[in-house]
């Protein structure tokens, strides 16, 4: 695999892990109120969803391999650029239910 196509799945392991610590032990009452865990939570989902994005420059087979990964440059576009229109009931449900998915993809892809 092309050290680069390594480099931005590590990229994308790294905002998984990232949203996944800032969010730990956090209700979703705690997370909608706090606007800089937000903040935090939202910019790693942008890296993740540009991280993968690159990957599916590079080469799109690999790419598809990776469950949930349109999803996710999606939802990056949405946190990108319809900033004003995102749900946090959303977020947190991606959180909660999608993200586990996408990083164990993402892992079996690295090995």
């Amino acid at each position: 695999m092309d050290e680069k196509i390594l480099k931005y799945s590590y990229d994308a392991l790294q905002a998984i892990d990232k949203i996944t610590r800032f969010v730990e032990g956090k209700t979703f009452e705690e997370y909608n109120k706090d606007d800089f865990l937000r903040s935090a939570v939202e910019r790693q989902f942008e890296i993740l969803g540009e991280a993968l994005n690159n990957i599916k420059k590079m080469d799109e087979e690999i790419f598809n391999s990776i469950e949930g990964s349109r999803g996710a440059i999606s939802f990056r576009n949405i946190l990108s650029h319809g900033y004003d229109t995102v749900d946090n009931v959303i977020v947190w449900g991606i959180i909660k239910k999608d993200l586990s998915k996408l990083k164990y993809s993402i892992e079996k892809l690295m090995e």
